[in-house]
Formats: structure tokens, sequence, C-alpha cells
């Protein structure tokens, strides 16, 4: 599959796409609404941000508790319940008068079920798309996700102004429920992908799993850690530039679009496990430059160049499923996801952090260099040719295989 006009004929695809998007535009306005509640009920930067991006740490304690379900419920089902509880816990959030402890046990909540979230999505799309579909369907939604961030911040900020942040946030609940619908509708019924109760003590017994494999575990910590140490640095463009922070962001945002459609569309199979490793390096490098202190035109050029390394989490994808069992793939996508969210919200923190005692520009260069280091530790690893049997181990009793 290499073009975007076989990709949309395949059945559901569509729907799933259409899903997904509306999904992340209910996010970005409901996230956004809630900040600004916060922040006016509180005055605290800090419990403003994480009203906006906790969610991506409480990603991980259901990575750790959840996942087994992934792959053992009906992924139309679960697809449409999870964003009916989305609607309804956004709705929660907007009741005039709510205790801002409960908005954020609300948020909690939902941060948690997210994670289940991300890998019933994922292992439906490796279901629905042929194994060499896998690669072009994951850029075009990457490229939908960057696309309605942009659009649900500029329209949120809108609907903040004209409705309120409660009115937003009912707004938001709308869309969650709006994505239930297509899912209901649009997707057709498929039976769970593995056999048996998920349970916490599944979920662990599934991790460990996942991660006994040598080339696979290389695969997770570089779709993890490169990444998440160079998100570290975007945390620092406000300190670093705070007139054209914006500017900073919509290049980088660039740069990720770009590198996701050469990737998706034009990438042959045959380079696409070599590059995995140097599109992470080149998502480190060019940051080096910011020990300089660089001017504004050199800071940009070098955000879009390296924002191009993102595709990179492209290929380790194709590689994790190439290396996954299709009973477990949901739970090793969804495993992915929380842990580079984690991370993000990780790299951020060693990044401020790192800043506080130097600079920004210094800290960003710091965090490029770990980065770097990171990728050529991971590269051995990572190299073509390393492969690991998707059918083993076998696990008994009716387990998925991981």
């Amino acid at each position: 599959m290499r073009t975007y006009q076989e990709l949309f004929r395949t059945p559901e695809f569509t729907p799933f796409f259409l899903t997904a998007s509306v999904a992340v535009a209910a996010q970005t306005v409901s996230g956004l609404a809630l900040g600004t509640l916060i922040y006016a009920a509180t005055g605290s930067p800090l419990l403003s941000a994480l009203a906006m991006f906790g969610p991506s740490l409480a990603q991980l304690v259901g990575a750790t508790t959840l996942l087994s379900a992934a792959d053992r419920l009906p992924p139309r089902a679960a697809m449409t319940g999870l964003a009916l509880l989305f609607g309804l816990g956004t709705a929660v959030q907007a009741v005039p008068g709510l205790p801002v402890w409960a908005a954020f046990a609300v948020l909690l909540g939902l941060g948690m079920v997210a994670s289940l979230g991300g890998g019933v999505r994922w292992g439906l799309l490796n279901e629905i798309l042929a194994r060499d579909g896998y690669l072009l369907g994951r850029s075009v939604l990457n490229m939908s996700t960057g696309t309605m961030q942009i659009c649900g911040f500029a329209v949120g900020g809108v609907l903040v102004t004209a409705l309120s942040p409660r009115g937003t946030l009912l707004a938001g609940a709308a869309l969650h429920l709006a994505a239930a619908a297509v899912a209901r509708f649009g997707l057709g019924r498929r039976p769970p992908r593995a056999t048996g109760r998920p349970s916490v003590a599944e979920t662990w017994r599934n991790n460990a799993l996942l991660w006994s494999a040598g080339p696979r575990r290389s695969v997770f910590l570089a779709l993890w850690v490169p990444n998440g140490l160079i998100v570290g640095c975007e945390s620092l463009f406000v300190p670093y530039a705070p007139r054209h922070a914006g500017l900073l962001f919509a290049f980088a945002a660039l740069g990720m679009l770009a590198g996701d459609t050469l990737t998706g569309r034009f990438v042959p199979r045959r380079w696409r496990e070599r590059l995995g490793a140097p599109l992470l390096l080149l998502l480190a490098v060019p940051y080096l430059v910011f020990a300089l202190h660089p001017a504004l035109p050199l800071a940009v050029a070098a955000v879009v160049v390296a924002s191009v390394g993102y595709s990179a989490s492209l290929l380790l994808q194709e590689r994790l499923m190439s290396l996954t069992p299709e009973a477990s793939s949901g739970h090793a996508l969804g495993l992915h996801s929380s842990g580079m969210l984690a991370m993000q919200g990780v790299g951020a923190a060693l990044a401020g952090a790192v800043a506080q005692r130097t600079s920004p520009s210094t800290a960003m260069a710091v965090m490029a260099v770990l980065s770097a280091s990171v990728t050529l530790a991971l590269a051995p690893g990572l190299r073509p040719g390393r492969r690991h049997d998707r059918t083993s181990p076998e696990p008994a009793h009716g387990e998925a295989a991981a």
C-alpha cells in the first residue's frame, strides 16, 4: 500500500480516521478549557499546566494496570464505550462549583483509561490495514493529530472567550460523543484479538513478556527515550524566546509533518529498518546549535530540521509490529504510546531542572547530547536482521503471546 487513495479505499479506515481525529480535537479543546478554568480558580501556573498535560503521566499508571484489556475487548465496543466515558467525564468537569480536587480526580481517571484507549485504537489499526499499510496509515494519523491540535487550540481559544471555559468543556464533551457515534456506526464488529480475562496481574505478565526479548526492548527504549528528551527541548521554547515561542512551535509542527509525509509515503521498504537510528540522531543533533544561543532564523531552521527526525517513530512502530505476535499488538502499541507520553513528561521536567540551574539554551543542548547518546547506545539493537520469533514464547492457558 503506497498511496493515500489506496489507504482511504481500505474498508473501515475512513471511519477509524474520523474517530481518531475528532477525539484529538475533543481532547485539545477540553484540555485548554480545563487549564483555563483551573488557573482562574487557583492562580497556579503549575496546576494549570498539570490540568492540560497531567493525563500523559497518568497513562503510565494505566499502562501498568489496564493494558491487558486492550486485546481482550471487542474493538468497536471498546472505542465506542471509551469515547462515551470521556464525554461523560468532560461534562462532569464543566459542572459549576466542582472542587478543584474533584476535577483532578476525574482527570486522573481519564488519563489512566486513555492508555487502554491507545492500545485498543492502534491494535485495531493494525487489523484494518495490512502489514505493509500500517506505516502509511499511522503517518496520516500523525499528520491529522498535529493538524487537529493546531486547529483545536485555535478554536478552543475562541470558544473559551465566546462561551466561557465551562461552555468549551461542554463543546469538548459533544465532540467525544460525536467520536463515539462514528465508531459505533462506522466500524465493523470484530472479535477480541486475544482470549482470557483482563487483570492487573495479566497486564504485568504481558508487559514482562513483551520486555523479555532484547530486540523488542531496544525498540521500546528507542521509541520512548530519545523522543522524550527532545520534547524537553521544546518545553523550553517559551523561556528561550518568549516573544517567538509560537513561531518555534509552529515550525516544529511543520518539520514533523514533513517528516511523517516523506517517511510514510516515499521511503522504500528496503530502507526502513536502516533509517530508525539515523532519524533519531537527526532529531537531536540540530539542537546542539542552541549551545551558542543562535539568532531566531538559525533557531527556526534547527527546529525544522530536527523535527523531521520524529518520523523515526513510524519506522520503529513498524519494526515493533514485526517483532510482536498479532494477539498482543494492541498491548504492545498501548505500551509504546503510554511510555512515550510519560517520557515526554519526564523530559520536560528534566529540561526545566537543568534550565533552572543554567539557562534554557544550555539545557536544550544538554538534552540533545543525552538524546544522541541514548540513540548511539541503542543503535546496535536496532540494526537490520535482529529478529525475534513473533510466535514465541507461547504463553500457557490461552494467554496472549508476547
